[in-house]
């Protein structure tokens, strides 16, 4: 398997394979797929928008450099020499239609795919890097790294030190919307994740010239139905108060989770979901319908 092209095609099945398995669940009674089946793609570790992340996000974000020789303690690796993997995990018709109709907090199945459809994120990450490196590739996950923390962007409020929302716009796999999620060709209800490896894959073209693209509010002026989507106006024209959002999630959130689910979670993603880019890249019809 020395084939690029045959890399790429191997790590998507991997991948795919994984969620299929009893592993994508999100322990409900009726043990439901906690995810829809991935998108895949690729970037190479010297992609100029992992050093521009930087200068947008802060000097705390780590490039896919950074994550891999801190990790392996070798500094001479080439960032060249890297290939960012990224993923997406969309959330199931059934999560997405019961999360519609709340108002507030999150449906059951919402939250369950938060805390259980994370806890499978986690493990389909360490399968990748330790099936990578099963293989003679080096890999890491940055998320799951002790370099990886929360910080403060001078410019964005609460911010972490690697962002797989952003390695996904690296990869192809989306534009970022009002509300700061990521408009993917499955929507903008999902999950992301990412492995940065030593490997030469093909990186995945952009489809888009710009990192809003996909929303109708920022290319056309209309939309905007994630304002009225957020329960505690944290969405405005002037895009999203993370303060506000974190606030609802805790101690909010939190508290109605565990007293009316019985378990231990939070959630919301009210603005991921009865939006027109729930289950795609809109277009001016789904405002107009």
């Amino acid at each position: 398997m020395t084939q690029s092209n045959d890399l790429g095609n191997w790590i998507e099945e991997e991948i795919k394979d994984f969620m299929e398995t009893a592993e994508n669940t999100m322990q409900n009674e009726a043990n439901e797929k906690a995810f829809d089946v991935p998108l895949v793609g690729f970037s190479s570790g010297d992609d100029p928008l992992y050093e521009a992340y930087k200068d947008h996000v802060g000097p705390f974000h780590m490039t896919p450099w950074e994550i891999f020789a801190i990790r392996f303690a070798d500094f001479s690796v080439r960032s060249d020499e890297l290939t960012v993997i990224s993923y997406i995990l969309p959330q199931t018709q059934a999560t997405k239609s019961d999360n519609q109709k709340e108002n507030t907090y999150p449906s059951e199945r919402w939250a369950r795919a938060r805390i259980f459809g994370e806890e499978v994120n986690v493990k389909l990450r360490k399968h990748v890097a330790k099936t990578l490196t099963s293989k003679g590739y080096r890999a890491v996950a940055p998320s799951l790294t002790p370099q990886f923390s929360t910080r403060i962007s001078p410019k964005y409020g609460f911010a972490s030190t690697w962002s797989e929302r952003h390695a996904a716009y690296a990869s192809g796999l989306g534009t970022f919307g009002l509300c700061d999620g990521l408009i993917t060709p499955y929507g903008k209800a999902m999950r992301t994740g990412a492995i940065v490896a030593q490997m030469k894959i093909p990186p995945t073209p952009r489809p888009y010239k710009t990192h809003q693209e996909y929303c109708l509010f920022f290319t056309k002026g209309i939309c905007g139905k994630c304002i009225i989507r957020c329960p505690v106006n944290a969405i405005s024209e002037k895009g999203k108060d993370k303060a506000v959002c974190f606030k609802h999630l805790f101690p909010n959130s939190m508290e109605y989770v565990k007293k009316t689910y019985n378990f231990d979670g939070y959630g919301c993603g009210l603005c991921q979901t009865g939006v027109p880019c729930e289950s795609k890249i809109p277009t001016k019809q789904d405002v107009e319908e």
